[in-house]
């Protein structure tokens, strides 16, 4: 990998470029095993410019872009509220949303982020972060277990019309 990486906190000038960046690792993640109208349904809610611009202007919330050469190649995006059933350690904070783009994975890139995004959590005096992952991405699965991630329950998330099921993983904020 040539160039410079960085890590950095988003701000709302930044809504455009996470917009672009998140509904295309969304589609590129996903896509294969859903439908097209569960997709865009999902996508049409979350990932528009002003949705984006005001998750980053919230206060309850962090957003750390990574990028290679000054170009979005992942982000960690934080957010407070009530954990679910099943999480240690209070207070807790949700890791709501975590890629890297496909072209980038196997780089060490994801873990630069994760330490980052665990030190972020630290940092607003969270003991916990915690997840949800759909039970069908093995490799997500896989890597968060390998940075101490333990499965401590389910819950359902709802894709379009689609009802799935996200597996809940935590861990505490330091080792």
């Amino acid at each position: 990998m040539q160039g410079e990486v960085t890590i950095r906190s988003a701000v709302p000038r930044d809504a455009a470029t996470l917009s672009e960046f998140a509904e295309r690792t969304f589609r590129d993640t996903f896509g294969p095993d859903n439908t097209l109208e569960n997709m865009d349904l999902y996508v049409a809610g979350v990932f528009g410019v002003e949705r984006q611009h005001a998750e980053l202007a919230d206060p309850r919330g962090s957003v750390l872009l990574i990028e290679l050469n000054a170009s979005v190649v992942g982000y960690a995006q934080m957010t407070s509220g009530a954990p679910p059933h099943g999480i240690g350690s209070t207070p807790a904070i949700e890791l709501q949303r975590f890629y890297i783009a496909q072209e980038y994975h196997g780089l060490g890139l994801a873990q630069r982020l994760m330490r980052r995004t665990l030190d972020t959590a630290f940092e607003h005096d969270a003991k916990t972060l915690w997840l949800g992952v759909w039970e069908r991405n093995a490799r997500a699965i896989s890597f968060y277990r390998k940075l101490g991630f333990a499965d401590v329950g389910a819950h359902v998330f709802m894709l379009g019309n689609d009802q799935q099921i996200d597996r809940i993983m935590s861990r505490t904020t330091r080792d």
